[in-house]
């Protein structure tokens, strides 16, 4: 398949998404906010999701390989790069994680948290992710979007969701992402689709995909159609413009002004 990628941070602080793709595999992962919280470790979450998407690649060279245990030998790679952190602190470095692989005839999805995998398939479009953490600390997620994004309320409003839901990540109670255990890779959402009957997909982070689920400014063949003239980079573009429109968060309240944002494009060789 023919991929495309792009990614973009969403205001000055370093990128905490990252995309790779190889010519049958795309990888898109979502960092989590740290909320200014301790992790235990000094790497930090752009470290983390360029390790382990790097690592993802190498797991997935092989065909063979299913795409959970791909990911659960990537995190315990990972996990063995920096032993003298704290790898039980709640808080450790944690990504979502979205996987589309091409074999014969077939393609094979794995998601993991809230970063969609969209295909298009005869005009139709099918999402595939894992909402689960919209399931827990949905109070605090209120409280939050009573404030505008930015101020001294807002960001202490985060901070208590994240440190809430930092309590019940990579639980049965909670939600699962990929952090320092393998065993996560057991919880994500996998499945496999006929190759033949999809035209395009999109791998995304949620801070690409809100432009149709939160903002509503687009539609899917909206999207798809943009993906296949201008490419993902525009995509983002037309993200960060929405965005402008509605800074302090009046209109579409948001954890941040604007969120780092990644894209995978994945076009059959026959379409592209």
């Amino acid at each position: 398949m023919y991929v495309s990628v792009a990614t973009q941070a969403g205001g000055s602080a370093p990128n905490e998404d990252w995309v790779g793709c190889t010519p049958s595999l795309a990888v898109v992962l979502d960092g989590l906010s740290t909320a200014g919280l301790d992790t235990g470790c000094r790497h930090g979450v752009p470290w983390y999701v360029a390790q382990l998407g790097g690592h993802l690649v190498a797991a997935l060279a092989s065909p063979k390989t299913p795409l959970a245990d791909g990911l659960a030998q990537a995190l315990e790679q990972v996990a063995a790069l920096h032993p003298a952190c704290d790898l039980r602190n709640p808080g450790t470095p944690s990504a979502t994680v979205a996987l589309l692989r091409e074999g014969p005839g077939r393609l094979d999805h794995l998601v993991l948290a809230d970063s969609p995998i969209v295909l298009e398939k005869e005009g139709e479009f099918v999402v595939l992710t894992d909402l689960r953490v919209d399931e827990v600390c949905g109070d605090l997620r209120a409280e939050t979007e009573q404030f505008e994004t930015g101020t001294p309320e807002h960001s202490a409003s985060v901070a208590r969701l994240v440190s809430a839901q930092r309590a019940i990540r990579n639980t049965p109670e909670g939600y699962w992402v990929a952090a320092a255990g393998p065993e996560a890779a057991s919880h994500a959402l996998t499945g496999t689709v006929d190759g033949d009957a999809v035209r395009s997909a999109a791998v995304l982070s949620d801070g690409a995909s809100r432009l149709v689920t939160e903002y509503q400014m687009a539609t899917w063949e909206a999207v798809f159609d943009q993906l296949r003239t201008s490419g993902p980079r525009s995509l983002i573009s037309r993200v960060r413009n929405v965005e402008a429109t509605d800074p302090h968060g009046r209109r579409w309240p948001r954890y941040k002004s604007g969120d780092d944002a990644a894209v995978a494009f994945c076009q059959r060789d026959d379409a592209a």
